[in-house]
């Protein structure tokens, strides 16, 4: 069980990732300051995300979908220490 564990723990820190250079890839195609603002300053990621759904909204989604294997590998037992 600890290896399946494990595998869905790095599968969905995996999407986590893609998901969140995926994002920052949206915000700076849009403009470098949306991007910058989205690497360096709080906050600022969630109104790019309300302001451009259509662009933001599937990396978010992706991140978000992340969070169910992770949580299940570490229920399974992997305890990444």
């Amino acid at each position: 069980m600890e290896i399946l564990g494990m595998t869905l723990f790095y599968l969905g820190m995996l999407g986590s990732i893609a998901g969140g250079l995926w994002f920052l890839f949206e915000a700076f195609s849009e403009n470098i300051l949306w991007g910058l603002g989205c690497l360096l300053l709080p906050f600022v990621s969630l109104f790019f995300l309300v302001m451009h759904w259509n662009k933001a909204g599937r990396p978010f989604l992706l991140q978000i979908a992340s969070i169910a294997p992770i949580v299940a590998g570490i229920f399974l037992g992997f305890s990444p220490s």
